[in-house]
């Protein structure tokens, strides 16, 4: 699992017809401190989330363990919008 920010959509006129009707998108990794750091990935979103939102994301084999994404070969799902992060007892800044 990963803590990211979706930074971005995913635009794409041609592709698999597996792919069809899902929303990609572009989410950046957070760490623990709400920061951005260097690995990025391309998400199918299962859940309706937005640019900004700070999102939990599953990838490898777990992403394809949904009725939705099966039979796809996709690598990264966004399973949840996170609203509040505490870690160490203390609430995490996400804005």
């Amino acid at each position: 699992m990963m803590l990211g920010r979706v930074i971005g959509n995913v635009v794409s006129v041609i592709k698999d017809e597996n792919y069809k009707g899902l929303k990609l998108l572009v989410v950046q990794e957070l760490d623990m401190e709400g920061s951005f750091k260097d690995k990025f990935v391309i998400s199918a979103d299962l859940i309706g989330v937005g640019i900004h939102e700070v999102v939990m994301v599953a990838n490898g084999t777990p992403a394809r363990a949904t009725q939705e994404t099966k039979n796809i070969g996709l690598d990264s799902i966004i399973v949840a919008k996170i609203e509040k992060l505490i870690f160490e007892g203390r609430e995490v800044d996400l804005q």
